[in-house]
């Protein structure tokens, strides 16, 4: 009982310690609260938020890339041809189908992000319902070029017997395509309410599945590449099944979904406008490293080992800007949808700055690794130190890639896609690129001088966007962003009738219409609805389809879809006789 007596001086105890072990803690912690004082308390808030939002995000990305990097090490071990089939197939996959859902689903990034921040939350439903048909109907081309897969990678000089196994994996993987498209809609849906961790825990538990169904179906029952392919496949649909399971367990969903709508089949035109630009800022830089790839390997086996290498740093690495980036869309499309053009500025400023640091630190670990990180892949010199010296290049590249992505999540946010997509095909496909090529081939620095372009590239990129930012006119895209969200809509200039008002869906029996006062300088009349359990009436906004009309277009978009893949089949057909 003597040890209580005792408790009283313990405090004191600790200093000495503590004085001896780190005699520099006291002035560590004075400068740590020095830098947290020199930040303004907006600040320190704004960028909390940010982190609450990335941080999620670059786990729940770290997890879809995993399954991919799983289906790869099971497959090594099966054989050189088998590693180089699966190799190329995923790649026909991100290419011609994966980056293609991706980018037209970003359009959700500006749409949803600033429906939500204006509280017209049943619209954010019903924009995922338009996505839903929009991207099901893009599933029938890339389906077109997978069924012809073989035959592409024949004209690319690939291994016929590489081709051919490819071929297998990519036609096992067809169905999966909707699943991981839907995936894609769905992260945007719950990502533009901030709501991340779902996507987190459904990812872990995906990758959990997908390492038992690679072990199983690959060495238990011996199916090889096959199965990896339908391990991979499972996998996608498990992403999009325990998420809608979990969406549906927590009844995530009150709030903005309404049910299935007619008004999901207007304004397609409007979505459209927005995904195709998003997907081009997507596809460039994406196409742009899988076809520096494919020259790699015309050099030699060592170039292509190094990149493939550098390219799966760089997607690793990349994973921290793009959780930024989507912080940045949703926090900005927040603010600009409430009609807040200060904090959207402010939330831009912000996350570039987090943003910034964090690929400063990145890059420098990565430069100072650069003898040693290849060891992680490979035991083979020749490549290692290949790597090594393209390192001190990547690092900077990828500080300048990180900003230009989070300006990317800030364009995104505001809804200007289509110049984002100017600009990366001017940065990649009229400087980058080509000089990166030059170098690669007629300066004979193989991918040294690949590397050396692409950094110019977004050196350019990022100092391009950065401009454009700083020049945005916040309180005009904050007027674009409530037209988006339904709170606003464009009229004509002379005085509408009853007909030219938005038509607005009837959800309450007293909700009540109030048009604010209509002035020849704004030329828009602004539409305020009476709120009744925090939902809001949801407007239609621009020309209204008759249902005639949308069973014409509509159906015009249908059977285009479906042509393209029956072309697509019948390409295969004639070559498979020929």
């Amino acid at each position: 009982m003597e040890a209580p007596a005792a408790a009283p001086a313990a405090p004191a105890a600790p200093a000495a310690p503590d004085s001896t072990r780190w005699p520099d803690a006291p002035r560590w912690r004075g400068c740590l609260r020095g830098l947290r004082g020199a930040l303004p308390p907006d600040v320190r808030r704004e960028a909390a938020a940010l982190g609450a939002l990335a941080g999620p995000v670059f786990l729940a990305q770290l997890m879809i890339f995993l399954i991919g990097v799983v289906s790869s090490i099971f497959c090594g071990h099966l054989g050189k041809v088998e590693l180089d089939a699966v190799t190329l197939a995923v790649s026909v996959v991100n290419v011609t189908g994966i980056s293609v859902g991706t980018g037209l689903a970003s359009a959700c990034d500006t749409l949803m992000s600033q429906s939500f921040g204006g509280k017209n939350l049943k619209r954010v439903g019903i924009i995922l319902q338009r996505g839903i048909l929009i991207l099901m109907l893009c599933c029938f081309p890339c389906w077109a070029i997978f069924i012809n897969t073989e035959r592409i990678l024949l004209l690319l000089k690939q291994d016929p017997e590489v081709s051919r196994i490819a071929q297998i994996y990519v036609m096992i993987f067809i169905p999966a395509l909707p699943a991981a498209f839907l995936f894609q809609l769905q992260t945007r849906y719950l990502q533009s309410q901030g709501i991340i961790m779902p996507q987190v825990i459904t990812g872990i538990a995906a990758n959990v599945i997908n390492v038992g169904m690679n072990a199983l179906l690959l060495y238990a029952l011996d199916l090889g590449v096959v199965g990896s392919a339908w391990a991979n496949t499972t996998s996608q649909f498990l992403l999009s099944a325990l998420l809608f399971l979990y969406v549906w367990w927590r009844k995530l969903h009150v709030d903005t979904w309404g049910g299935w709508t007619r008004d999901c089949f207007q304004e397609w035109n409007s979505y459209i406008q927005l995904a195709i630009p998003s997907m081009f800022m997507v596809c460039i830089e994406w196409w742009t490293f899988e076809i520096g790839t494919f020259l790699a390997g015309l050099i030699s086996v060592t170039e292509l080992g190094a990149q493939a290498i550098i390219y799966e740093l760089a997607s690793a690495a990349y994973m921290v800007p793009l959780g930024f980036g989507v912080a940045a869309s949703v926090r900005v499309g927040n603010a600009l949808g409430a009609g807040n053009a200060e904090q959207a500025w402010h939330s831009s400023v912000t996350v570039l700055l987090c943003a910034g640091v964090c690929a400063l630190v990145v890059g420098v670990l990565l430069a100072a690794l650069k003898d040693v990180v290849a060891y992680i892949f490979t035991s083979d010199k020749d490549i290692i130190y290949l790597v090594s010296q393209v390192m001190p290049i990547f690092a900077p590249f990828h500080l300048f890639d990180a900003l230009a992505g989070t300006c990317g999540g800030v364009l995104r946010g505001t809804g200007k896609q289509k110049i984002g997509a100017i600009l990366n095909a001017i940065g990649y496909y009229v400087f980058g690129f080509p000089i990166g090529v030059s170098l690669m081939f007629a300066a004979k620095l193989g991918i040294i001088g690949l590397w050396s372009g692409l950094i110019v590239c977004v050196f350019f990129q990022a100092l391009f966007y950065l401009v454009l930012i700083w020049k945005t006119n916040w309180e005009r895209v904050a007027e674009q962003a409530q037209v988006r969200a339904g709170l606003k809509g464009i009229i004509r200039e002379t005085t509408p009738s009853p007909a030219d008002l938005p038509v607005l869906e009837k959800e309450v029996t007293d909700g009540v219409i109030l048009p604010d006062i209509i002035t020849p300088e704004s030329q828009t009349l602004q539409l305020m609805v009476i709120e009744e359990n925090n939902q809001y009436v949801v407007p239609t906004i621009g020309d209204v389809l008759t249902v005639s009309q949308l069973v014409f277009y509509r159906g015009i978009a249908l059977a285009l879809a479906v042509a393209v893949f029956l072309a697509g089949i019948l390409i295969r057909v004639f070559n498979d006789r020929g």
